[in-house]
């Protein structure tokens, strides 16, 4: 009887909601974190630095041990990490004595979920028997926006009914999910990401592949120009366009997020008619006008619009670079997925944080910090163009 991955690929699409949560809940308190302990806007951005930081280090240390403890335990541990993060969220910054202290162990517990899951869920699905990866693996991504919408609507809505000051329990709240999906991954089947009797490339093989470093780059340059808006979309509707933070999330993160996903659900249900390489270029030149726009732009509407096709631009940008490496380097294995889960979360951390020390040292002017990170999308094009000529040789 031929086994039925359907609900497999449908627990990864949760994982990435889980992913969501774990990246994007935070960043709506940050003004919160600000007022109610005190924390400079320096110290809250150490935060994202610190989760996607952590995430690096799983991503890396986890080469080592996730073939062998094998792909259901690993997913098991990740989101159980990710759930306990949450949670103790709620409890260590008035338990330790420095409240910065317990956001930021609490952070790192779910960061080592959310590192997991990065490195677990593209392989698992890509995997899993399906007609065309390129379009199953933009889809799967597309699961990552929803979350990211989902986690801003609803906090929101909650916030807005019960208070800013209640924001404890919607962590708990969010903190359900993990703790569900994890069961789930107790009973779904898993295929083994090579045949029988094949063996992945080692890093040092990788490490030997000029395309793998160009991949690299294009990761990092990926998660920088998606997350160098993202993490301050809140911030930057209340502090620089004026808008009140209920209206200011909505128009500005949970725009951000459908269009996003919107991209990669496009590209899910259209991906066997375009040219991927292209559609990426295109992507990436928009990213750029997105950019200038939150920047220079000074009607408030129109800087909130850029932050939503920053959000459409970036959206091929992770997915389809994982593709186009699945595609170019067999047998990359487990290796693969997790040094450019790596890559990738190098360029979340470097981008947001680069776009805060810009804004920082220009007077907290986060729209000159946000221009200063047009080099992430302009990278990403000479990646892009490298890629077809290295493909024939390397």
């Amino acid at each position: 009887m031929k086994t039925n991955y359907n609900r497999t690929v449908q627990a990864c699409f949760i994982g990435y909601v889980v992913q969501a949560i774990v990246n994007n809940f935070v960043p709506l308190l940050f003004l919160t974190f600000q007022g109610s302990y005190g924390i400079s806007l320096q110290k809250i951005t150490l935060l994202v630095t610190f989760n996607f930081g952590i995430q690096l280090l799983v991503d890396l240390a986890s080469i080592g041990f996730v073939d062998r403890i094998g792909y259901r335990a690993s997913m098991i541990l990740a989101h159980a990490m990710a759930a306990a993060g949450l949670i103790l969220l709620t409890v260590l910054p008035e338990c330790l004595g420095d409240p910065f202290v317990g956001l930021l162990i609490a952070v790192m517990i779910y960061a080592i979920g959310g590192g997991l899951l990065e490195v677990l869920v593209s392989p698992v699905v890509e995997a899993c028997p399906t007609d065309n990866k390129e379009k199953a693996m933009s889809l799967l991504h597309s699961f990552y926006c929803w979350g990211h919408v989902g986690v801003v609507l609803l906090s929101t809505l909650f916030f807005r009914i019960f208070g800013i000051a209640n924001w404890k329990y919607m962590a708990l709240v969010w903190a359900l999910i993990p703790i569900a999906n994890g069961i789930l991954f107790t009973r779904v089947p898993i295929a083994p990401l090579l045949d029988e009797g094949e063996k992945g490339l080692t890093m040092g093989e990788l490490f030997k592949k000029k395309i793998f470093w160009v991949l690299m780059l294009m990761m990092l340059c990926a998660g920088a120009s998606e997350q160098a808006v993202s993490q301050w979309a809140s911030t930057l509707a209340e502090k620089s366009f004026g808008i009140n933070k209920t209206i200011g999330d909505l128009a500005g993160p949970m725009a951000f997020a459908i269009l996003m996903g919107s991209s990669r659900a496009f590209y899910g249900k259209f991906g066997d008619k375009i040219n991927l390489e292209r559609f990426m270029q295109y992507s990436a030149v928009l990213c750029m006008v997105s950019y200038l726009m939150i920047a220079f732009i000074p009607v408030p509407a129109l800087g909130i619009l850029g932050c939503a096709v920053c959000g459409l631009s970036v959206g091929i940008m992770w997915p389809g670079t994982f593709s186009m490496a699945a595609a170019s380097v067999k047998r990359g294995g487990t290796a693969l997925f997790a040094l450019l889960a790596l890559a990738g979360d190098v360029g979340c951390s470097s981008g947001p944080t680069y776009v805060g020390m810009i804004s920082g040292a220009l007077n907290d002017n986060l729209k000159l910090g946000i221009f200063a990170a047009l080099i992430f999308p302009v990278l990403m094009i000479m990646g892009i163009k490298m890629i077809g000529s290295l493909q024939k040789y390397d």
